[in-house]
């Protein structure tokens, strides 16, 4: 019996210490590698096993392992993962983690709502930029240009502050569907976006996601090249707040101020946002300014609601820059702006006492009440309710046609009251199958008129109807030039406009839905809408007569989309997917009528519905110091109508061109590198090659800007012809480097070739290539910790934008051939033809204090 508890004893200390000598203890401390600050409740896990602890508040952790070698597993909500091997006692010392490009650890009330690539698992192709990135990247600037580093986009600055514009995948903006926090922002009449009214957004902003192509929207919007998801702040995690001031070239000055309570105990969050800029503008006599305000309130009941009203907006006036020629801006500069006046007694005069020959003037605020409601473990509901109510103008400065001399300001007035909702309910059918379906339904009426803003050397004015000889004397101003009088003038006597007076009615509604498929490897989905939209266009013709008004008919238009994909995962590194689509899409209300500026006449043969069909290919790379994403398309957008002006509105020479029946081919690849070859330094890099033709003809009409017909249709060959506006070819390299801790450099090059003129382009007359062009943007950024975290903290931050200052036409509106005399020629460009530079060299400087 003793020999044989001895040898029982003998084992189980044997088999002990080898239990023992087979574990091993890891150290270490989990750190933001951007921040350089720790990360509390960072998960450490035994890669294999359930072996797992959290990091404490100064972001220390001690692991014992299971075995005496292998690997463990760091990992944090919104960073990347990292892994690293340990053989016996192992002290990690510093362990960085990367924010990733997901957008896990921001709160979004609507989420059911706000189509994020991230909802979905079979993959789009996408480029997230956070807070921090679009903080540093703006700077003075619209978001247009916090995205020229992604591919296939075009940024175009414009002449006046807000009144750029971008292309994707070599479409407008009016074909890129904008959303604000799952709300679509586009016009509902012609789809246009004007950014000096969303001045504000990107300070508010949490993140923006470009989804290029088919997307992951399951609404029925104008994305023929894309969504572009703007999510902004409402519930903040923690309290906290911000005081920023900023200047720039130019006398630009910013100042905000943003306070947060974060959730509260009691459920409730509130956050605010209030700031005012000004500027006297890159081009000559381009002044501008404006504010921004941003509210919301949000309430969490308990874990299975979550309320959020939000309201924001950004009045603002700024001078607009009148186009010229190429000549012109050679002779004068690119600050050159022709369209100004001299000797004008008038408070509203720009800096250097010169009266611009074009303001516009307009507010836009915008609310939404949204409500998630997670029903049960396996289903949500949410839905979000939104308004707005836009008043503004474009103040046209009129003159005698004798002698020249500024008589008033014109005001093409053009306001709206748009509401809408939006609800998506999702459920698990089962660990491998999801659900989503809803409704979406918008109600729009547009107000359009032409008034006087200001008098400036009259005191009267003789207006004149275009529908008819009636002349009526105008003696009122309308709201003026300030968005804050505009916002509240009601502007509804009918005996005080003239030039053109009218309404119109879009009502829109859909239903929608998608089926997901995923397990370990493999994904699918497939997705669908269908729509009915209205257009009712009311006219007041006889101005004399207020109130007096005729109805045009009703149109209806039903459509709708069917999108599917499916993605394969070979293994953790290597994704690939598929998607297709196609889109029956109504066509806009400003090319339903032969005018629209002028009658109810609907145009005749009736205009139908575009017809777009998409397909795109992917593949994803993914390791701890290098990922990439490649992605082909081909995008066929037939049956289209394209409108095209020449020359200025209010001048004798002013056309309007309507081409119906036009087919364009979009095919390209594209390719986003991002690595990180040390833990201070990160280098991305893209490349997109394009190829946008017409193909086919068109049929062309021509009115003039009173809506009259005054040329013969004609046949327009377009075949072949290259598609103007957006850069075919662009590339870009991006590098940042922490060369001190929270003391960082960082810059960007961009490249522009197959860049061509958005002229109203035939075979006889085509596309004008522009010349290629670079462009090298600096920053240095530095954050100074005022306490044991970054909670408070002063940031600095100087940018400086085109540093070599480089010289480039940015855009062409007009094909003129070179001449034969080559002193008329620049670059490969006649410069008879009108267009607009580029900006040169410009900076600014914040300084940012966060409590």
């Amino acid at each position: 019996m003793k020999k044989t508890i001895h040898f029982f004893l003998t084992t189980v200390a044997f088999l002990f210490s080898t239990v023992i000598m087979a574990q091993s203890t890891v150290t270490g401390t989990v750190i933001d590698a951007e921040l350089n600050s720790p990360l509390p409740g960072a998960n450490i896990v035994e890669k294999g096993t359930t072996n797992g602890i959290s990091s404490d508040f100064d972001g220390n952790f001690t692991l014992t392992t299971g075995a005496s070698s292998g690997d463990i597993v760091i990992s944090y909500v919104g960073y990347g993962s990292v892994t690293i091997s340990f053989n016996g006692n192992t002290n990690l010392g510093d362990i960085k983690l990367n924010p990733d490009n997901s957008l896990k650890e921001i709160v979004i009330t609507g989420t059911g709502v706000i189509d994020l690539a991230e909802d979905r698992k079979t993959p789009i192709a996408v480029s997230t930029i956070k807070a921090n990135e679009i903080r540093e990247r703006a700077g003075n600037w619209d978001l247009p240009e916090v995205l020229k580093s992604t591919p296939s986009v075009q940024n175009i600055k414009g002449g006046g502050f807000g009144d750029g514009s971008m292309f994707l995948r070599g479409f407008d903006q009016t074909n890129t569907a904008f959303m604000l926090n799952g709300q679509p922002i586009n016009s509902p009449e012609d789809g246009r976006m004007f950014w000096s009214n969303w001045a504000g957004v990107l300070d508010v902003a949490n993140a923006v996601q470009v989804q290029r192509g088919l997307g992951a929207s399951k609404l029925a919007i104008s994305s023929v090249g894309g969504t572009v998801n703007i999510v902004t702040k409402t519930v903040d995690r923690k309290e906290g707040g911000f005081l920023q001031q900023m200047i720039g070239n130019d006398n630009y000055t910013k100042t905000n101020v943003y306070y947060s309570t974060g959730l509260m105990e009691n459920g409730w969050a509130f956050s605010g946002m209030f700031g005012h800029w000004q500027g006297d503008g890159y081009v000559d006599y381009t002044d501008g300014q404006g504010q921004t305000y941003f509210l919301s309130f949000g309430y969490k009941p308990n874990e299975n609601h979550l309320f959020n009203f939000l309201i924001t907006g950004a009045p603002q006036w700024h001078a607009a820059a009148g186009r010229g020629d190429i000549e012109d801006f050679l002779e004068n500069g690119r600050r050159y702006n022709s369209w100004n006046f001299d000797g004008v007694d008038s408070p509203n005069r720009l800096n250097g006492g010169k009266y611009p020959g074009g303001r516009n003037v307009y507010h836009k605020p915008v609310a939404n009440l949204s409500w998630d409601w997670n029903i049960s473990e396996n289903s949500t509901l949410s839905t979000v309710l939104y308004g707005s109510l836009g008043r503004g103008t474009f103040a046209f400065t009129i003159t005698d046609r004798n002698t020249g001399d500024p008589l008033y300001a014109r005001g093409s007035n053009n306001n709206h009251n748009w509401y809408g909702l939006v609800s998506n309910f999702e459920t698990q059918l089962n660990e491998n199958l999801s659900l989503n379906f809803g409704a979406d339904v918008r109600l729009y009426n547009g107000i359009h008129f032409r008034s006087v803003n200001e008098f400036l050397s009259v005191n009267s004015v003789e207006g004149t109807n275009r529908t008819n000889s009636n002349v009526n004397t105008l003696t009122e101003v309308f709201g003026g030039i300030n968005p804050w009088d505009l916002t509240f003038n009601t502007n509804d006597d009918h005996a005080q406009r003239f030039g053109y007076d009218y309404e119109e009615q879009i009502n829109y509604g859909g239903v929608f839905g998608q089926l997901e498929y995923s397990n370990d490897n493999f994904s699918a989905f497939f997705q669908g809408s269908a729509s009915t939209q209205s257009h009712v266009r009311t006219e007041f013709k006889e101005v004399q007569i207020a109130g007096q008004s005729e109805e045009s008919e009703k149109v209806n238009n039903p459509g709708f989309n069917v999108k599917a994909g499916s993605a394969y995962t070979i293994n953790q590194d290597h994704k690939v997917f598929v998607n297709v689509g196609y889109y029956s899409r109504q066509p806009f209300h400003s090319v339903l009528f032969v005018s629209d500026r002028n009658g109810n006449e609907l145009v005749e043969p009736e205009i139908e519905n575009e017809k777009i069909t998409g397909l795109e290919a992917g593949y994803q790379f993914k390791s701890d110091k290098v990922s990439a994403n490649l992605n082909a398309y081909y995008t066929i957008w037939d049956n289209r109508t394209d409108l095209q002006t020449e020359g200025n509105q209010g001048d004798n020479d002013f056309r309007l061109f309507q081409t119906q029946g036009v087919k364009q081919a979009h095919m390209g690849v594209e390719l986003e590198v991002f690595t990180r070859p040390m833990d201070n330094l990160k280098v991305n890099g893209f490349l997109s090659v394009g190829d946008w033709t017409y193909d086919g003809d068109g049929l062309r009409r021509t009115f003039d800007e009173a809506g009259n017909e005054i040329e013969s249709a004609t046949t327009v060959n377009l075949d072949g012809v290259k598609i103007g506006g957006g850069a075919q070819l662009t590339a870009g390299l991006f590098a940042d480097y922490e060369f001190l801790p929270r003391f960082s450099v960082d810059g960007t090059w961009n490249t522009y070739s197959n860049l061509y003129s958005q002229g109203a382009a035939t075979v006889e007359e085509p596309s004008i290539e522009l010349p290629a062009y670079d462009t090298v943007d600096v920053g240095l950024s530095y954050k100074w910790l005022l306490g044991k975290n970054d909670k408070n903290s002063l940031q600095f931050r100087v940018n400086i934008n085109n540093v070599f200052d480089e010289v480039y036409i940015e855009s062409l509106n007009e094909n003129n051939p070179l001449s034969t005399d080559p002193t008329q020629n620049y670059k490969g460009v006649n410069i008879a033809n009108q267009g607009r530079f580029g900006y040169g060299r410009t900076w600014n400087f914040s300084m940012r204090y966060n409590f």
